[in-house]
C-alpha cells in the first residue's frame, strides 16, 4: 500500500501522535468526539522528514495530496480555495509530537488577496473585518514565511494609530486597515523586491514548507535540546478553516485551562478578547479578560465551554490547555492539548487527579516531569524579610517562584551576562519567541505587557522560572535601557525581585529561605518511592550537603570528593606541604596534620548519614590544583615549610602537567605516594567505629579507587587498604566490615571489567571522565565548540548532561555485563552528573545498576526518574 502523507481530521485519532503530531492527533480526537472543531486535515510528521530528505523540497505526490484534501476541505466546508464568489480560507500551524508552545510557526487567514478581501467584505457586510483579517494575513505570512521583521509592520501600525490620535488595533476603521493593507504591502515589496503573492495555491505550499523549516529554526532546536525532544521526530502541519473572532462584538478568542496551571486549583482558568484574534491573546498586545467574565457576557456559550472542558479532561485525563475562538456567536475548539503548568500545580493536579479516582498512582506518577522538580528546590523569599520590603510594582502571578538579579533588557544582554557569572532577571515589554536563550539564562522574567496565557508566562511555567507577566505600572525602554516606576528610574547595574506568587515586584534585594518537602510535594514522592526499584543516593562532601541530601530523601552518598575537603583556609596549606614534600617522611609529617581533619569530616558525615552508606573516593585531582600560583602565597608556603622561595618556585614549576586530566591524580598518587591512600584509609575506618562506638549506626564504610585503568594497579592500592585497615581495627580492637571498589571512568576499564571485578567489590561509573574520554574532549573546553555541533546538527545534546546511550551506554552496559559475570553480588552505581538526568536514571534503570547518585538538589529529581522507569518498564 502506497505510504500516505495527508490525514483528514476525520480519518485520524489520539493514537497517531507519533504520525500527525500532538495537535493533529487531539484535533482528530476532537472530531471523533463530536466536539465542534473547525474541519481540515493534517500533513504528517512524516511529510518533515521527507522535505529535510529531499533538499528542502515538498516531493510532487506529497503536494497532490495536499491539492486533493483541500477539494475535500471545499466539499465539507461548502466554500472554494481562491473562489470569488464563496472563498474558503485557513489556518496553517505546526503541530509536533511534544508540545513546543510558541516555538514554531502560524499563519493566519490564508487564501486572502486583493480581490478574496473585497469579497469578504461584501459577503460579511464587514469590510473592517476583512481588512483587519487582510493586514494580519499579510504580516504573519510576511514573518513566518519571508522572514521579514515583524518590527516593520508593528511601527507602521504604531504610525498608523499615532495619526489617528487611537490607543488600540481595534479603534482603527475599515478605512484606516485598508490604507494599512497597502502600506504592509509597500513594505513586502522594499524588502522583497516583488509583489505580495495573490495566488493562494502558492501562499498555501509557502506556508506548509516555512512550518517544516521553522522545525530546525534557532529558538525551536534551543527548546528541543533543554526538553529532550529528537530532532528526527520533525513537525506535522495542520491547515485548518478559518473560524473568525475578529468579526466584532459577538465574536472573540480564548486560552483556557481545565485547572489553574500556576497553582493547580481545580477551576477553570484562562483568558479571552473579543473582536481578536489567537495571536493576540497569546503575544500579550492587548490585556485580555478574565475567562469567567464570559459567562456574564454570553451565560450559553459560557456553559457549552464548561462541558466540552469537562468533557475533555475527563476523556484526556489531565489538565487541559484549549484555544477557542467564538465566530458571531458560535463556538470552536482550535486545539486542546496537555497543558504546561508549573512544578506546585502539577504536584497538586497529579496528587488530586489520584484522589479524584482519575487516575492510579503509576500514571500519576508519569504526569510530572522530572526537571520541573528543580524549581521547588530552591529558595523561596524569607517571609520575615518580606515584611521589610514595599512593594513598587505589582503584576500577574504568571509562574511562582522567587527571584533577584540585577536588570537585563534583552535575551542576549541575560544570556551574556549569565555566562559572565552574574545573576540576572530578563524585563521586557513582553517577550516573544526569540527570547528563549534569554528566558532559559535569567533567574526571573518580568514583562511589562501580557497575561497569564502570554508567551512569557506559558515558557517560563514550563521551565519552572519565576516569573510577573502584565506589570503595566513599568514603564520599560528598552534602547535607554531603564525601567522606571514610582517615579524612580533604574539602570542594568540596579536590583530587581520578584514574587512569582503574588505578582509583587520589589526594586532592591530580599533574602530567600530554603524549601521543604512537604503537602502535595511530600505526598506524591512517597508515591515515587513505593513504586521506584533503583536507589538513589546524592554526591556529597561536606557534612551540610551531607544533610540537605538526607532531607530530600537520598538513600546515602554515591560520591563523597575528599579532595574538596582540602580547599578550606584551614587545610590547604598542610596540603601544599604534603605536595611539594621532598621525601616519604616530610610527606607523612604533613600528612600527620591532614589526618584529624579527614576523620572529624567523615565522622559528621556518617552521624548525618544515620547509617545510611557512604562511597568515599580517594584523592583524585591533579596535585598542581592545590599549589599556590602568586608570589606572595609561594613566600607564605616557602617560610612555613623553611624553603626558599626559587626552591618552592621550582619544585611547584616541575609539577606542571602538559594535560593535567589525564596526568598524575587519581589511583596513580596512590601508587606513586603510597602514605596518601595510608593516611585516608585510616582516616575512613577509624571515623567509622568512632561513629559505630558513640552513635550505634552500622558503618559499612565503602572505599573508591580513582581512575583504574588496570586491575594490577587496583590490586596495588587495595592492598595498602586492607592492610592499613586490619592496622586499624586491631589497634582499635573493633571488626568493621568494609567494601573495596573502583570507579569506572576509563574506556579500559570497561572492557576489562571481568577482570577488575576480580578486585573490586562494586564499580561507580563515573561519566563525566568516562565520556570525556571517550568522546575524546575536554569537558572544560567542550562549551566552545558545541554550539557550532548543535549548528550543524552533528549533536542534538551537551554529552556531559545528557549520557550518550549509544557510545558510553554501551562501555557502560559491557561493565555491568563483564563484573556481574565475575562477580554477581557486584554492586553497581553512577556518579556522574548524568546520575541527575531523568533519561539517563532511565537507562541506568533499564542496565540494571543498584543505585544512581547525583548533587543534593537533584535527588527528588531521580527519585521520580526512577520511578518513572520502573512504570514504564512494567509496562
Amino acid at each position: 500500500m502506497e505510504k500516505k502523507y495527508v490525514y483528514l481530521f476525520s480519518e485520524g485519532n489520539a493514537t497517531m501522535k507519533n504520525l500527525l503530531g500532538g495537535k493533529g492527533a487531539n484535533l482528530a480526537e476532537m472530531t471523533r468526539l463530536e466536539i465542534p472543531v473547525p474541519t481540515g486535515f493534517t500533513v504528517t510528521t512524516e511529510a518533515c522528514n521527507k522535505y529535510y530528505e529531499d533538499g528542502k523540497q515538498i516531493s510532487p505526490e506529497i503536494v497532490e495530496e495536499i491539492k486533493a484534501s483541500i477539494k475535500e476541505l471545499e466539499k465539507l466546508s461548502g466554500k472554494e480555495f481562491g473562489s470569488a464568489q464563496n472563498p474558503l480560507l485557513v489556518s496553517v500551524r505546526s503541530g509536533a509530537r511534544a508540545s513546543m508552545p510558541g516555538m514554531m510557526d502560524t499563519i493566519l487567514n490564508l487564501g486572502l488577496n486583493d480581490e478574496v478581501v473585497e469579497i469578504v467584505a461584501k459577503l460579511t457586510s464587514n469590510p473592517r473585518f476583512a481588512y483587519d483579517s487582510y493586514r494580519r494575513f499579510i504580516q504573519m505570512f510576511s514573518d513566518v514565511v519571508m522572514g521579514i521583521e515583524k518590527r516593520l509592520f508593528e511601527n507602521k501600525i504604531q504610525e498608523m494609530k499615532d495619526e489617528k490620535d487611537v490607543e488600540f488595533d481595534t479603534d482603527l476603521t475599515a478605512d484606516d486597515l485598508k490604507e494599512l493593507v497597502n502600506r504592509f504591502k509597500a513594505v513586502y515589496k522594499k524588502q522583497k523586491g516583488e509583489n505580495f503573492p495573490q495566488e493562494p495555491k502558492v501562499q498555501l505550499m509557502e506556508s506548509i514548507t516555512a512550518v517544516f523549516g521553522s522545525w530546525n529554526n534557532a529558538r525551536a532546536i534551543v527548546y528541543r535540546r533543554l526538553n529532550d525532544i529528537p530532532g528526527e521526530w520533525g513537525t506535522a502541519v495542520n491547515v485548518q478553516q478559518m473560524v473568525f473572532g475578529n468579526k466584532g462584538e459577538t465574536s472573540g478568542t480564548g486560552v483556557i485551562f481545565s485547572r489553574n496551571p500556576a497553582t493547580g486549583e481545580n477551576k477553570i482558568y484562562g483568558e479571552y478578547l473579543m473582536n481578536a484574534q489567537g495571536e493576540d491573546v497569546v503575544a500579550g498586545i492587548r490585556t485580555p479578560q478574565p475567562i469567567s467574565q464570559l459567562d456574564e457576557q454570553n451565560p450559553t456559550i459560557y456553559k457549552e465551554l464548561i462541558d466540552i472542558i469537562n468533557t475533555l479532561e475527563t476523556h484526556y485525563k489531565d489538565m487541559q490547555d484549549m484555544e477557542i475562538t467564538i465566530e458571531e456567536g458560535k463556538l470552536y475548539f482550535l486545539q486542546t492539548r496537555n497543558g504546561k503548568r508549573t512544578a506546585q500545580a502539577a504536584l497538586k493536579i497529579a496528587v488530586d487527579l489520584v484522589e479524584e479516582k482519575m487516575l492510579s498512582k503509576e500514571d500519576a506518577i508519569l504526569k510530572v516531569d522530572p526537571k520541573q522538580l528543580d524549581s521547588l528546590l530552591h529558595p523561596a523569599f524569607d517571609p520575615e524579610d518580606l515584611k521589610k520590603k514595599i512593594a513598587v510594582a505589582k503584576g500577574l502571578p504568571a509562574s511562582p517562584g522567587a527571584a533577584c538579579g540585577k536588570i537585563a533588557f534583552t535575551a542576549d544582554e541575560a544570556k551574556e551576562r549569565t555566562e559572565k557569572g552574574e545573576i540576572v532577571v530578563l524585563v521586557r515589554q513582553e517577550t516573544s519567541p526569540e527570547d528563549i536563550e534569554g528566558m532559559v539564562a535569567a533567574e526571573g522574567i518580568l514583562t511589562v505587557r501580557g497575561g497569564m496565557t502570554s508567551h512569557a508566562a506559558v515558557v517560563a511555567r514550563g521551565m519552572g522560572t519565576c516569573c510577573v507577566a502584565g506589570c503595566g505600572s513599568l514603564k520599560v525602554n528598552e534602547e535607554a535601557r531603564t525601567l522606571t516606576v514610582g517615579g524612580k528610574t533604574y539602570g542594568d547595574n540596579d536590583y530587581i525581585s520578584l514574587d512569582g506568587s503574588t505578582g509583587n515586584v520589589y526594586t532592591e534585594q530580599v533574602k530567600t529561605i530554603s524549601p521543604e518537602i512537604t503537602g502535595h510535594f511530600g505526598i506524591f514522592m512517597a508515591w515515587a518511592d513505593e513504586i521506584r526499584k533503583l536507589k538513589v543516593r546524592a554526591n556529597a562532601d561536606t557534612p551540610r550537603d551531607t544533610k540537605q541530601a538526607v532531607e530530600f530523601g537520598a538513600e546515602g552518598i554515591g560520591l563523597c570528593r575528599t579532595e574538596h575537603m582540602f580547599f578550606a583556609e584551614d587545610r590547604i596549606m598542610a596540603v601544599r606541604e604534603m605536595i611539594v614534600s621532598k621525601n616519604e617522611e616530610e610527606r607523612i609529617r604533613a600528612l600527620d596534620k591532614i589526618l584529624p581533619i579527614q576523620r572529624k569530616d567523615f565522622i559528621e558525615i556518617y552521624e548525618a548519614l544515620e547509617g545510611m552508606p557512604a562511597t568515599i573516593r580517594f584523592l583524585d585531582p591533579p596535585l598542581h590544583e592545590f599549589l599556590p600560583t602568586s608570589h606572595e602565597d609561594i613566600k607564605v608556603l616557602a617560610n612555613q615549610m623553611d624553603l626558599e622561595v626559587d626552591e618552592l618556585t621550582a619544585t611547584i614549576e616541575s609539577l606542571h602537567e602538559v594535560n593535567p586530566m589525564m596526568g598524575h591524580r587519581g589511583c596513580r598518587l596512590a601508587v606513586s605516594y603510597p602514605e596518601i591512600a595510608e593516611m585516608q584509609t585510616r582516616a575512613i575506618i577509624e571515623a567509622a567505629i568512632t561513629v559505630k562506638n558513640n552513635k550505634g549506626y552500622d558503618i559499612i564504610p565503602e572505599i573508591m579507587i580513582p581512575l583504574v585503568g588496570e586491575v594490577k594497579e587496583l590490586k596495588y592500592v587495595k592492598d595498602i587498604v586492607v592492610k592499613t585497615a586490619e592496622t586499624v581495627m586491631t589497634e582499635k580492637g573493633v571488626r568493621l566490615e568494609y567494601h573495596v571498589g573502583t570507579m569506572i571512568e576509563i574506556p579500559r576499564a570497561a572492557i576489562t571489567a571481568d577482570e577488575i571485578a576480580e578486585e573490586a567489590e562494586f564499580f561507580s561509573f563515573g561519566t563525566n571522565d568516562l565520556t570525556q574520554m571517550t568522546f575524546g574532549f575536554s569537558r572544560d573546553d567542550a562549551a566552545k565548540f558545541l554550539g557550532a555541533y548543535y549548528d550543524k546538527k552533528i549533536y542534538e545534546q551537551d554529552p556531559f548532561a545528557k549520557l550518550d546511550q549509544k557510545g558510553v551506554g554501551l562501555l557502560i552496559k559491557l561493565a555491568v555485563e563483564k563484573g556481574r559475570a565475575t562477580r554477581p553480588n557486584i554492586k553497581l552505581g553512577i556518579c556522574g552528573e548524568h546520575g541527575g538526568d531523568p533519561s539517563s536514571v532511565e537507562f541506568c534503570h533499564n542496565i540494571g545498576l543498584d543505585y544512581v547518585s547525583c548533587s543534593p538538589f537533584r535527588v527528588p529529581l531521580a527519585r521520580l526518574a526512577a520511578a518513572q522507569a520502573q512504570v514504564k518498564n512494567k509496562r
